[in-house]
């Protein structure tokens, strides 16, 4: 089952650095959010509260009906994480371990899944993101795009109920940036409820129920992708766009 994200009135600050000046979001389950906006403008802190590898310095971020920023444990911490996946712009695979050893991390180790088991998991999502030949090699020999191809295996491996990806394709070469994409549309086909920094605007376009444009912290201008890209309504969203069109 999907989970609805909400998130209010979301601050992060860094000493004197005002990151994020009062968020307020909603995530509907089985819908895809896009986020855009120029670096700086607070939009990979933000998917970071969510996953709460950033602590908010005030507001309150729930996950379905969970209240994720009044969790205080590290074993219920644990478990929220389990409910949302991540996938970031650099791949983080163990270089030492092979793909499919990579995707079976999680289910051995935070779903204490038997070995046979996970391994089936594993085969199955390699198999989903277009890898089932590439199982038994280690990080090093696979391209950019296919390493985050396995990250998102990884990802999904613990059986996330959101997935946050955070400009998962700006670190590729450009004619690999389209079979992380591809994979990414699958998931959405899915019902997958995913928050997607992304500077890709034809995928935003494409997949995206609502588009939500970030500067300085705050959310300027959010709606769906033929109004915001096409007939954005504030000047800031006017001219980002126009640099990035």
């Amino acid at each position: 089952m999907s989970a609805t994200v909400r998130i209010e009135g979301l601050h992060k600050q860094f000493k004197d650095l005002k990151v994020l000046q009062g968020i307020d979001l909603v995530v509907h389950a089985g819908t895809v959010v896009c986020i855009i906006g120029p670096s700086g403008s607070g939009k990979s802190t933000m998917l970071r509260c969510v996953n709460r590898l950033e602590e908010p310095t005030a507001g309150r971020i729930f996950v379905g009906d969970v209240e994720i920023t009044a969790v205080t444990s590290d074993r219920e911490l644990d478990e929220h994480r389990k409910r949302v996946g991540m996938v970031f712009q650099q791949f983080n695979l163990f270089p030492h371990l092979t793909a499919i050893r990579n995707v079976m991390v999680g289910p051995r180790k935070a779903l204490n899944l038997p070995e046979d088991e996970a391994h089936e998991r594993a085969r199955s999502l390699l198999g989903r993101v277009g890898l089932a030949d590439k199982a038994d090699e280690y990080p090093g020999n696979l391209s950019g795009g296919q390493q985050q191809r396995v990250a998102i295996a990884r990802a999904l491996a613990v059986g996330p109920e959101v997935m946050l990806f955070d400009e998962v394709t700006s670190a590729l070469d450009p004619e690999l940036v389209g079979e992380v994409l591809g994979v990414m549309k699958d998931l959405a086909r899915g019902g997958m409820t995913m928050m997607v920094v992304t500077h890709e605007m034809g995928f935003a376009r494409e997949v995206a129920d609502r588009i939500v444009f970030m500067d300085e912290g705050v959310i300027v201008e959010s709606g769906p992708p033929e109004q915001v890209l096409t007939t954005p309504e504030h000047v800031r969203t006017k001219e980002f766009l126009a640099r990035v069109l």
